[in-house]
């Protein structure tokens, strides 16, 4: 591919980064999120929607979530947003998919246009690693990804394999099967949240964390992040 060509599709690129950001926050008010009445008419606004037509708001938040995950976008929102809008089971499994095709190109675009930079950067701070991914990529790759890819922010996660130049088969299989423990705690959480909003027309801190629909997906979390720590330190730290 030459040079014009690369050019013009990182600019392609760069305006669809810029066009995405442009919308979430154009109609995206931040202090919006802590007014309960706000929330509530929009959980309504988005139950009447998804009764109405699931399929087409399906395909948009997969659509959205692909494009997201794509641009280096954090996937933790996505998910709570899913669970909240579409339940703990279907919102995981919007996700998982729409997130490993989300990472998949990331990883295809990174490794083709920015091989070099990554390797560069990275490849000193995780070289003891190489090792073990060369016995099993696959593996490895599949263990990090369950145990939340070790506090690392999921945009970097989704890039570094491009170190270990690990096969794209390889990757999207890792990834698909191991966002799925972590999804579906999120996930579980954004239903948990959705439910408390439309069951009551006012909450308080202490009913909120007290309930099972949000204190069990909490535990699940810390029980992700001390399998995190307990993984890196006997496989990743050996």
């Amino acid at each position: 591919m030459n040079t014009n060509l690369k050019l013009l599709l990182a600019a392609v690129y760069g305006i669809c980064l810029f066009a995405l950001l442009f919308i979430v926050f154009y109609y995206l008010d931040l202090k919006d999120l802590s007014d309960y009445g706000y929330i509530k008419e929009r959980g309504e606004e988005l139950k009447n929607i998804k009764s109405e037509s699931l399929y087409l708001l399906i395909l948009i938040f997969f659509a959205f979530s692909t494009v997201w995950v794509l641009f280096l976008g954090f996937g933790s929102p996505i998910a709570i947003l899913s669970g909240f809008v579409f339940g703990k089971w279907i919102g995981t499994l919007i996700c998982v998919i729409s997130f490993t095709l989300g990472a998949s190109l990331l990883y295809s675009l990174a490794n083709f246009y920015f091989r070099k930079f990554i390797i560069d950067y990275l490849s000193k701070k995780i070289e003891k690693y190489e090792i073990l991914f060369k016995k099993n990529e696959l593996l490895y790759f599949l263990i990090f990804r369950f145990s939340g890819g070790g506090g690392i922010p999921f945009g970097i996660q989704n890039i570094l394999p491009i170190v270990f130049n690990m096969k794209l088969k390889n990757y999207i299989v890792s990834t698909l099967l191991g966002l799925v423990p972590s999804i579906f705690i999120i996930n579980s959480l954004g239903e948990g949240i959705n439910n408390i909003i439309q069951n009551n027309n006012s909450i308080s801190l202490k009913n909120t964390i007290f309930n099972p629909e949000i204190y069990l997906p909490i535990l699940g979390f810390f029980v992700i992040l001390i399998l995190s720590f307990y993984l890196k330190k006997k496989i990743f730290n050996s």
